[in-house]
């Protein structure tokens, strides 16, 4: 059974666009009894402003015109227009629609990259964040299989570099161990475990104060359990396990180093 909306949600939301957008969230909140970060919340999920800008521009499409004015066009010859089809804005590619000029100056200007800060645009704080979410969860589940150690006698040679000597060209290799590999899969997992657990902390919070509806709140548990099975049991035992862990890598090598072994 789907939940009432909450009446306090739709008086937030009259109390701002009456005030065009210049009552104070704050206040807003003080005034309901609320959270300030509930009212934020519900501000960008039920798109607020964007209602606002439509409300401002059916007022400023119904205001009377000048009809003087509008029977003159531009002067002969003028180009003001040249490129324009006609129609809502201005011509194509024409930059007076972005707000500011950093993606003009700084990003490439091609269609793809347009079409992707377009559709960010669009997401709110809540879903941006779980996109980020996402993809550092697939980036951990794909280190799995390329960091993969078979066991101890894994040994990888990876050419360092090409060098001329008086016969001809000489290869130079890097040798990297099994216990070497594995120490640094652990690091970067635990850094890579260390992010993820971070961001997840702070969608629950975002979740507690609001901003998210039932779907937003599931899919972020499923995402939990999936963690947990990557971690193998309780967080304390996580890390428990990649000290064990680190510590047997050490002292591997100490063991190689009193051998002659090492290399």
């Amino acid at each position: 059974m789907p939940r009432v909306r909450d009446p306090k949600r739709s008086e937030a939301e009259k109390l701002y666009l009456e005030s065009f957008g210049q009552l104070d969230l704050v206040k807003i909140a003080e005034k309901l009894g609320i959270s300030d970060g509930t009212v934020r919340g519900w501000k960008s999920k039920d798109k607020w402003d964007t209602k606002l800008n439509g409300t401002l521009q059916t007022k400023e499409r119904s205001a009377p015109k000048d009809t003087e004015r509008s029977k003159r066009g531009a002067p002969k010859g003028n180009k003001n227009a040249l490129g324009n089809r006609g129609g809502v804005g201005g011509p194509l590619r024409n930059g007076k629609a972005v707000s500011h000029g950093l993606f003009r100056k700084f990003l490439p200007d091609d269609e793809e990259t347009r079409e992707i800060y377009d559709n960010v645009g669009q997401m709110d704080s809540l879903d941006l964040l779980w996109e980020n979410i996402q993809i550092k969860f697939t980036a951990i589940i794909r280190a799995q299989k390329i960091m993969f150690v078979r066991d101890q006698d894994d040994r990888t040679e990876v050419l360092k570099r090409k060098k001329r000597t008086d016969t001809g060209w000489e290869d130079e290799f890097e040798l990297q161990h099994a216990w070497d590999k594995q120490a640094t899969f652990l690091q970067a997992q635990a850094r890579a475990m260390t992010t993820l657990t971070s961001m997840i902390r702070q969608y629950e919070e975002m979740c507690r104060q609001g901003w998210a509806d039932e779907e937003q709140k599931l899919r972020i548990e499923k995402l939990k359990a999936e963690v947990d099975n990557i971690k193998g049991g309780g967080k304390n035992q996580e890390s428990e396990n990649w000290a064990d862990a680190l510590m047997e890598v050490a002292e591997r090598r100490r063991a190689k180093v009193s051998e002659g072994e090492w290399q």
